[in-house]
């Protein structure tokens, strides 16, 4: 298995994709029906997708933030 596992495209996941993915994952390891040999890597790939889903969610505050700032100050010039 690759270091990342990417889209058909070669771009990682989108938001939706990647927690689709985890969601797989993670019911396949509930389930139990992970073979022991493949854990560890069905793990470090929930561990991808984490920080992956926890970069785009920092991204989107970040910009959300930016936008009502820019908005706050659009509206505190007035003439």
């Amino acid at each position: 298995m690759s270091a990342k596992k990417t889209g058909a495209e070669g771009a990682e996941p989108g938001f939706t994709e990647a927690i689709r993915e985890l969601e797989t994952i993670l019911a396949r390891v509930e389930g139990e029906e992970v073979d022991v040999d493949r854990l560890a890597a069905e793990l470090a790939r929930a561990a991808e997708l984490l920080d992956l889903c926890r970069g785009k969610i920092r991204r989107a505050e970040l910009e959300v933030a930016q936008i009502v700032q820019r908005l706050e100050g659009e509206s505190g010039t007035g003439s």
